[in-house]
């Protein structure tokens, strides 16, 4: 064991018999005839392995890997591809500010559109669906950079998550609802009440779409990832200390337009110096022109007919709502004239025309509190998805398999089709 230690120790000189020193080479080891350890073969000099170390890594800089090199060569495409539609795009402008009659260097996006929408109208419901011209970046989506280096190895710590950006944010609201728990348990702790001034107002924005969130994150989510992130966010959003993370929470927030913003039309007076004001309401199908006139007792009348014109309590109430909220009840007179839609279509058009009127008799706060309820928001008739196939069924002809209630006379198609 001691010759062991000793052969093990480099530098180590010994003397045999003949008393002639025996040096002892570093990197040999002895072997006795009990032991276990193997011999080991002789390292390289040091210039050799620092010569492969250099040849290695020159290599491993030099060499990329599959994924880098698909990535390039898909930058390169799209690049060329963007430069020449950017090209096309400002010789279309400057050719169209010459047929507009108008400076090229001066032609903005918003000229651009003008001129579109009059050289070529269009009677097309959907927006999307007319003519346009917008710059590339706008029409192209956005193509996210390398997500890893030469060598295939990822940045991000999420990457293997196949959504790393939207992960991230999850990871960021989870992180701020925790450090705003310890900052209240200290504020509890420390008896520290809420100031009730810092309170975060999230009244005048709406979270951001599902496309919306998308292009922030240039990443493709499915409705269940998004209705989790609204989730998570209003949980952070309804923190008592949700004010001191105001700046993340507003990066996903979009600004609504006030209607304290928007300009509302002045009263109009009769003959007699009665203030009045008309105003046009809609629901679903249903139209309805209001008119509602100042120094009133409180006459409501609807088609010729009093407020009994609606036959169900909770349409009548929908109609008084706008004067109830306003404190108007009693002191003005409506008029309204509503067609079509059903008796729930006419009876929300007739309150959505009474709350528009009625923003010209009440001031600027009260305008955005009606905002707020919802009063001045009109809700559109129900599109109803395109039915490919046959283009009549079973129960748009009155025919119910469950009940078997046949459809009125003639049975001639029902008889051939179960003949």
């Amino acid at each position: 064991m001691i010759i062991r230690q000793l052969l093990r120790s480099p530098g180590v000189v010994l003397q045999g018999p003949s008393k002639t020193p025996l040096s002892v080479i570093p990197w040999i080891q002895g072997k006795c005839w009990n032991s276990n350890i193997a011999e080991t073969p002789r390292p390289e000099s040091s210039e050799a392995a620092v010569a492969a170390g250099q040849l290695d890594a020159g290599k491993s800089t030099a060499k990329l890997s599959k994924a880098m090199k698909a990535y390039i060569e898909r930058a390169k495409s799209h690049d060329a591809f963007m430069f020449e539609q950017i090209s096309e795009y400002e010789i279309g402008r400057r050719h169209l500010a010459n047929m507009m009659g108008e400076d090229p260097e001066t032609f903005t996006q918003e000229d651009i559109d003008n001129a579109i929408a009059y050289l070529l109208p269009s009677g097309l419901f959907e927006p999307k669906a007319r003519p346009l011209m917008k710059h590339p970046t706008e029409v192209f989506p956005k193509r996210k950079a390398a997500e890893f280096d030469e060598s295939g190895r990822p940045f991000h710590t999420l990457f293997y998550t196949g959504r790393p950006a939207y992960y991230q944010v999850l990871h960021d609201i989870t992180t701020h609802v925790q450090n705003l728990d310890r900052f209240a348990d200290r504020m509890v702790r420390y008896s520290i009440s809420k100031d009730k001034e810092r309170t975060l107002n999230l009244g005048s924005s709406i979270w951001v779409s599902k496309e919306q969130l998308e292009s922030i994150i240039v990443e493709s989510i499915q409705d269940r990832h998004y209705d989790f992130f609204i989730k998570s966010m209003n949980r952070l959003a309804d923190h008592p200390y949700s004010y001191r993370v105001e700046e993340f929470i507003l990066k996903f927030r979009k600004s609504i337009s006030s209607s304290s913003q928007q300009e509302i039309p002045k009263l109009l007076f009769t003959t007699e110096g009665v203030p009045y004001m008309n105003a046009s309401g809609s629901r679903k199908t249903a139209k309805a022109d209001v008119t509602v006139y100042g120094r009133g007792t409180g006459k409501i009348t609807i088609n010729g007919q009093d407020i009994l014109y609606f036959k169900n309590p909770q349409e009548r109430e929908q109609v008084v709502f706008p004067l109830q909220f306003t404190e108007m009840l009693g002191t003005v007179d409506v008029d309204a004239e509503v067609k079509e839609g059903g008796s729930s279509g006419q009876a929300g058009a007739v309150r959505h025309g009474i709350a528009l009127a009625l923003r010209s008799f009440v001031d600027k706060e009260m305008v955005e509190k009606m905002r707020l309820a919802g009063l001045l928001t009109s809700i559109p008739p129900r599109r109803f998805p395109q039915r490919f196939g046959a283009k009549e069924t079973l129960t748009e002809l009155g025919f119910c398999g469950r009940c078997a209630n046949y459809p009125d006379p003639p049975f001639s198609f029902l008889s051939q089709l179960f003949s």
